[in-house]
């Protein structure tokens, strides 16, 4: 299980923040929070910041069932109204990959229904 940050990362407040809430949310199989912040640093509207705070974007990859029977648009909507307070504070972009275990591994789904 991939909920907790790798050992000796320095993880800022706003990724410590989101691993929180979508931990506490999703209570994911997985999760993997990547800052890709130094990647837009010379974007218009982080140069607008002076640079942001160095957690401005984010790529999230979550796998977690709370997804079954959630569209894409509903799995996004849900991650971003955890998160509207960050979001209304400067977290400017978050990228999400939101999954469930099925479609990760769809041969558990097949030996779930076997064993029904």
């Amino acid at each position: 299980m991939a909920n907790h940050a790798p050992v000796g990362s320095n993880m800022g407040p706003v990724e410590t923040t989101i691993r929180d809430k979508l931990t506490t949310l999703l209570q994911p199989l997985q999760l993997t929070i990547t800052n890709e912040s130094h990647l837009h640093r010379h974007h218009a509207a982080m140069r607008a910041q002076g640079g942001g705070n160095g957690e401005t974007h984010f790529n999230v990859s979550i796998i977690s069932a709370v997804f079954n029977g959630k569209s894409t648009i509903e799995r996004h909507r849900m991650i971003y109204a955890a998160l509207s307070d960050e979001l209304a504070q400067g977290l400017h972009a978050i990228s999400l990959r939101t999954k469930t275990p099925e479609e990760v591994d769809p041969a558990s789904a097949a030996g779930s229904l076997m064993t029904s």
